[in-house]
């Protein structure tokens, strides 16, 4: 495997990480979500090597939208699904967005559990 294939590509617990920094403290996503959800979105396609699989950019963006879509919006699997599969719809045009929004709740969190520490010490 080329270096510039580990460079851009995440390996399903590598993305899991991604998809739980929005709540350190519920590592609710584990491996199996992720693959109950390649079986619900066809979206999904990541590359399977040796049995393995290895996620790209916009498969990540996309379980990101997913994860936003489910766990924040409250839709169900049929709704996402829909939400996915209108041709109007665009997932690139949001995916800035949703990962600063992820981005900024870790950052948040993380701030948070800095100054509980500090307040106990």
């Amino acid at each position: 495997m080329t270096s510039k294939f580990k460079d851009s590509y995440k390996t399903i617990g590598e993305v899991i990480n991604i998809l739980n920094y929005n709540n350190p403290k519920s590592k609710s996503n584990h491996p199996h979500t992720l693959r109950y959800w390649e079986t619900q979105f066809k979206q999904i396609k990541p590359k399977k090597i040796n049995n393995r699989r290895y996620y790209d950019r916009k498969n990540i963006d996309l379980i990101l939208k997913i994860q936003y879509l489910l766990k924040n919006q409250g839709l169900t699997i049929n709704g996402v699904r829909n939400i996915l599969n209108d041709k109007s719809f665009k997932i690139e045009s949001n995916n800035k967005k949703i990962a600063n929004s992820l981005n900024i709740k870790y950052r948040l969190n993380k701030i948070n559990n800095l100054i509980k520490n500090l307040k106990n010490n």
